[in-house]
């Protein structure tokens, strides 16, 4: 089950990135970042109401709020970054560096005690070599500083982000992944108050927005749920191949060229999950 949800968390994480990277080549990427996620914040709160799933919050960091703003925060610099790192037309380098996000929740759950099988850690391997490799890394024309600095930016936020909502979600993930909304629109609208606008989007952008809001409110949810139904690690790691399908979803709808090494990281990426899953 656990394996499930994170492998779907990727699917809908990967569709958010893909749309979201599209607009942010049209407006700035912060405010495609403080739009989504204060749609993501709406849906949050509706499914809150829906369940009655409210606990109150409170200041340890063994209970779901501060673990959430601190995600709030760390994944909107991560949002920012990726999407700002997309609309400069290098997704060969800012994806496949994301994908190293990973690490930082891998580690911290293998300090923290988590012993997966030497089969499921050989395949947790071969899978964020997968992954990296099927985001197609652009080094052939050089490594652009520019697009280099935002990869390495979104796979800090992203870790960071991903460490926290494993812990928040040990308590409630619903109202991990609300808070988290609570904490980065709080930062947006601060923003906004300081430029005086609210990015320029015009009616017929509402919609794209309220997708992109909802599809990663909803991956980042059922990731944190999966960490709660099996290892943290193993969770990680499947949610992590987000990229793969903003690259094929840049393939099919863009008709950007896949390389090689694409088809070989797509297939390692494959050959990792199911190393995992048997192992």
């Amino acid at each position: 089950m656990a394996s499930i949800l994170a492998l779907l968390s990727s699917v809908l994480w990967g569709t958010a990135d893909f749309l979201g990277g599209n607009l942010s080549k049209r407006f700035k990427a912060i405010a495609v970042t403080g739009a989504s996620q204060g749609f993501g914040l709406v849906l949050g709160v509706i499914l809150v109401l829906i369940s009655g799933s409210y606990i109150a919050p409170n200041l340890s960091w063994n209970g779901y709020f501060l673990p959430s703003v601190g995600a709030g925060i760390a994944g909107f610099f991560g949002l920012v970054s990726f999407y700002s790192g997309l609309s400069t037309g290098r997704m060969g380098v800012v994806s496949p560096i994301s994908t190293l996000s990973a690490v930082i929740p891998l580690s911290v759950a293998f300090i923290s005690g988590e012993r997966p099988t030497g089969l499921q850690i050989f395949g947790m391997a071969v899978a964020i070599v997968g992954a990296f490799c099927a985001s197609g890394p652009d080094i052939v024309s050089g490594l652009p500083i520019k697009p280099l600095l935002f990869g390495l930016g979104a796979a800090l936020g992203f870790g960071v982000a991903l460490t926290l909502m494993a812990q928040g979600s040990k308590t409630s993930s619903l109202l991990t992944m609300t808070s988290m909304r609570i904490a980065s629109v709080a930062v947006c609208i601060l923003i906004a108050l300081r430029f005086k606008t609210i990015g320029g989007f015009g009616i017929s952008d509402l919609r794209i927005l309220i997708i992109i809001g909802a599809t990663d409110f909803v991956a980042n949810l059922l990731l944190g749920v999966a960490t709660t139904k099996g290892l943290v690690s193993v969770a990680m790691v499947f949610g992590s191949l987000f990229p793969i399908v903003t690259v094929l979803l840049a393939f099919k709808f863009l008709h950007e060229r896949l390389h090689k090494v694409q088809y070989l990281g797509v297939f390692l990426a494959v050959s990792g999950v199911s190393l995992i899953s048997i192992g």
